[in-house]
């Protein structure tokens, strides 16, 4: 490994202390004004785009996988590998190779890139005739957030200053409360009203089922989404590492970067994945749980889960940045954490509650509790990630973020309610008891160790300070 990278990368074992850095012009980030508020905002507003065309295309999916599993005569498991790994494989692979190009090349090239690339495989998704054919497009649509992920949140960080990023990071994901909730009530709106519906015949690509043709549709705005990337302006990187202003630094040196960081990093991560599994687990089979528990129909618990998420996780948000910005001025080094802390402890009662309601009206009210702390949490602590980590690593560190929020949440989430209903409560109606046992242990267990990493993440704060 060369030195000159290895030693500014090992950092002082006692600080974990990396010295500031030039960009490639020869000027640092403190000598370049930050960019307009508009220019910033306005490619805010193109990555929310961006974010909820991603979230529609991968989760529109789940509530089609009835007919598909029906006109492909599938079985369980090969539809849960349709919904989950095939997914995140792609990003399993060249998640990290991508992410190395996001610290070295143009991010909005790469971004816009992957736009149309995983717009082309929604579209595949609709032409598939076979379960093969339908994998390999689901695999192409998870270059999305192999490509989005990282190359956003690295730009976000060089457009807003630290003080205004869980800010600008909470407005971001009204694209994916979009995302989501169109996915769901879409979803709900096409087996509704698709079900009985034969084959339609169009022009060149002969018969097609009508989930086919949903795909086709939600892979549409897609394309005009990365066109409008030729409009977003590539900032100037911020917080590089002196001496490596153009070098793409290896992954070793990265991990040895967060190892040295590891009480500001280990709780952040460990901490996610509990979360997520948890969240995300407990997101994938509520539909199911309505069906299951108080007797609805597919498409009435779709278009609810919808409603809930577009109407309270907004709320959540701006709620969760206004509380970060409130203790950044009251001092507080680990404000973000701090308000992750919050989004978990807050969230844990109503999700522990909500599938041992008597009736569905009661359930409902107390997800909603759920979504919106859940919701406090996407801006802090995705900007507590950015503030810690060097320019020139925030790809590939957001990389290994997004990987526990994708393999583990995607993945096993959904899995471990699962083992739960079919190795401990013994019964498909078992699973309100099996959701609530994943919430009892996950919930408490995820609080704990992101209050253990607030101290070194706070002096991780204060480190970082000296980056421009």
């Amino acid at each position: 490994m060369n030195q000159s990278i290895a030693r500014p990368l090992s950092t002082d074992r006692g600080t974990g202390q990396v010295p500031a850095a030039q960009n490639t012009a020869g000027e640092t980030g403190a000598e370049v004004p930050w960019p307009s508020p508009r220019r910033a905002w306005y490619a805010v507003g193109v990555f929310g785009l961006a974010l909820a065309i991603n979230f529609l295309d991968r989760g529109i999916l789940v509530l089609l996988i009835g007919p598909i599993k029906h006109d492909m005569q599938l079985s369980d498991t090969k539809a849960s590998l349709l919904v989950g790994f095939a997914f995140v494989f792609f990003y399993l692979f060249l998640g990290m190779p991508i992410a190395r190009l996001v610290d070295t090349k143009s991010r909005r090239l790469i971004i816009g890139t992957g736009i149309a690339i995983w717009s082309l495989m929604t579209a595949f998704c609709g032409l598939a005739q076979s379960f093969v054919q339908l994998f390999v497009a689901r695999i192409g649509v998870g270059v999305g957030e192999a490509c989005n992920g990282p190359a956003t949140f690295s730009m976000m960080s060089d457009l807003f200053p630290r003080d205004k990023l869980p800010r600008a990071i909470s407005v971001l994901n009204f694209g994916f409360v979009a995302g989501t909730g169109l996915a769901l009530l879409v979803g709900g709106a096409v087996i509704h009203f698709v079900s009985n519906m034969g084959p339609i015949e169009l022009p060149l690509l002969g018969a097609l089922r009508p989930w086919q043709i949903t795909f086709l549709l939600v892979s549409l705005p897609g394309f005009l989404v990365a066109a409008l990337f030729i409009t977003v302006p590539e900032p100037l990187r911020r917080g590089r590492i002196a001496g490596v202003a153009t070098k793409s630094i290896p992954v070793a040196a990265v991990l040895r970067f967060m190892k040295d960081n590891r009480w500001a990093y280990g709780p952040m991560f460990v901490g996610l994945a509990c979360n997520v599994v948890l969240h995300f687990g407990a997101a994938a089979w509520v539909p199911t749980f309505f069906i299951r528990t108080y007797g609805w129909t597919a498409a009435k618990a779709g278009v609810l889960q919808g409603l809930i998420v577009i109407c309270t996780a907004p709320f959540g948000l701006m709620a969760g940045s206004a509380l970060s910005e409130w203790l950044t001025r009251k001092g507080y080094a680990d404000s973000n954490m701090r308000v992750t802390l919050v989004a978990i402890i807050g969230g844990t009662p109503f999700a522990i509650a909500y599938p041992l309601m008597p009736t569905p009206e009661l359930a409902v009210a107390a997800l909603c509790g759920q979504w919106f702390f859940a919701m406090l949490s996407p801006g802090p602590q995705n900007a507590a990630l950015q503030i810690i980590t060097p320019n020139q690593m925030r790809g590939q560190v957001t990389a290994l973020f997004l990987f526990v929020f994708n393999v583990i949440g995607f993945g096993a989430g959904p899995t471990v309610v699962a083992l739960l209903t079919d190795y401990v409560f013994h019964g498909e109606h078992m699973l309100r008891y099996s959701l609530c046992a994943a919430a009892c242990v996950l919930g408490p267990l995820a609080a704990v160790i992101v209050w253990s990493g607030l101290k070194g993440y706070g002096e991780s704060v204060k480190r970082s300070a000296s980056w421009v």
